[in-house]
């Protein structure tokens, strides 16, 4: 019978090795689950009767993505990113299952009949497939880059090798949770305003297409001089009416349009361009101030929950700059990586990018001061969050009445318009 060698973790952390002599790959896990073990690695014993199927000639199945690069890997799958609620949901439900003592693939396998939305049974059905086949499970993570970015994996990978799987998987949907909060209380904050703007603008393009046309037909039958800013609403329509001269203007518009959205991505594909963008994007007037607190916040937390789960900084550096999306805070974060190399602190080269705000600075100092970086950066990261709920309201607060004042102008432009054409009418009448 084949023989497997085995390298496993108790729930204290303690690494195990030993040789199980089972019918296949697939019973050894189940083996070593049952003792009570995480498994870490299982491989066929060379030598011992157990030869792996490969080297005896036989049938394996190949799967010809794992030799493409990562990249390429997720751009052909066709698994969509999940949003960070969905991540969560997902990392409760197994942690959940393994915290009752379930082996791990009993409860990957229950998880395909959970259905988490956003992440399909298909995943879990691989993940499975990949963990009984002898792979960790940040390993099978890892083939699956679209769903399972690398802070994932490598939070997996350090749950795995500390002996605390089910601890990390809790902190890091706590870290979804989180992310989500944010992202939904940002994208609530622009409901309204957006609500009132496409109310707004419905009306004026309908009042033009449709209402003022039959104006018009009474106005050309008067022979009467029209008020000023009737006139400028009269040519208003005809340049942007859908027949004649004004086809051809929206037209024009169209290919203007086209032209500046084509030169804006191009512009913004560009390295420094993209740098720019986000750049002003911190400085925005209203909008600066909580991007800021959004990217700070998102920095701090990243990089906490992963120092706390025992990645090395540098490592947690580096995940934390591919998570980050601004290119201005990514690169402040690369040069502070690069330092850090150099055996400097981490608050030292933060200090020195002048992106980030003293307030973040000054703790992360205080937490190297008192060894225990990870904490402060969880009290960095609640205070820019608090920041950010504050922000986000004033912030809607500022813009609701803006849009309610620039909708009633424009409005109102259009009913004295016309109303004001009426009065010149009925005067010259009346005379």
């Amino acid at each position: 019978m084949p023989q497997f060698a085995y390298k496993a973790r108790r729930r204290s952390g303690e690494l195990v090795e030993g040789l199980l002599e089972v019918a296949d790959r697939s019973a050894a896990l189940m083996q070593i689950e049952r003792s009570g073990l995480f498994p870490v690695a299982v491989d066929a014993a060379r030598g011992s009767g157990g030869v792996i199927a490969a080297e005896r000639g036989s049938n394996v199945k190949v799967d010809l993505r794992a030799l493409l690069p990562p990249t390429l890997r997720a751009a052909l799958s066709k698994k969509r990113r999940p949003r960070k609620q969905e991540l969560a949901t997902f990392t409760q439900q197994l942690a959940n299952l393994l915290k009752c003592g379930m082996p791990l693939t009993a409860a990957l396998n229950s998880m395909t009949h959970l259905g988490s939305k956003g992440i399909s049974a298909e995943v879990s059905r691989e993940l499975k497939q990949d963990v009984m086949e002898g792979r960790s499970l940040s390993d099978a993570m890892a083939k699956q880059p679209r769903v399972f970015d690398g802070l994932y994996v490598n939070m997996v990978k350090a749950g795995e090798s500390s002996g605390a799987l089910v601890e990390v998987l809790r902190r890091m949907a706590d870290h979804f949770e989180k992310f989500a909060a944010v992202q939904s209380k940002f994208t609530s904050a622009m409901i309204y305003p957006a609500f009132v703007a496409v109310v707004g603008l419905a009306i004026m393009v309908f009042f033009m297409t449709y209402m003022l046309p039959k104006f018009m037909t009474i106005f050309e039958g008067m022979n009467v001089q029209l008020p000023l800013m009737t006139r400028i609403l009269i040519n208003f329509s005809h340049f942007f009416s859908f027949s004649g001269a004004g086809l051809l203007h929206w037209l024009i518009i169209g290919a203007l349009v086209l032209t500046g959205i084509v030169l804006f991505l191009r512009f913004r594909s560009t390295p420094e361009g993209r740098r720019k963008l986000d750049h002003w994007k911190m400085r925005a007037p209203i909008f600066g101030r909580v991007i800021r607190l959004n990217l700070f916040g998102q920095f701090a937390r990243t990089l906490s929950t992963l120092m706390e789960n025992g990645v090395p900084v540098l490592t947690a550096l580096k995940i934390t700059e591919q998570v980050v999306s601004n290119a201005v805070v990514k690169e402040a974060i690369a040069k502070t990586r690069e330092e850090v190399t150099d055996g400097k602190t981490i608050a030292q080269p933060l200090a020195r990018s002048k992106i980030f705000e003293q307030l973040l600075v000054d703790l992360v100092k205080i937490g190297e001061d008192t060894g225990d970086v990870p904490g402060a950066l969880k009290n960095v990261a609640e205070t820019y969050e608090n920041e950010l709920n504050v922000a986000l309201r004033v912030m809607t607060n500022l813009i609701e009445p803006v849009l309610i004042v620039v909708m009633a102008l424009g409005v109102g432009f259009l009913l004295i318009s016309v109303l004001s054409a009426m009065f010149a009418i009925t005067s010259n009448i009346a005379r």
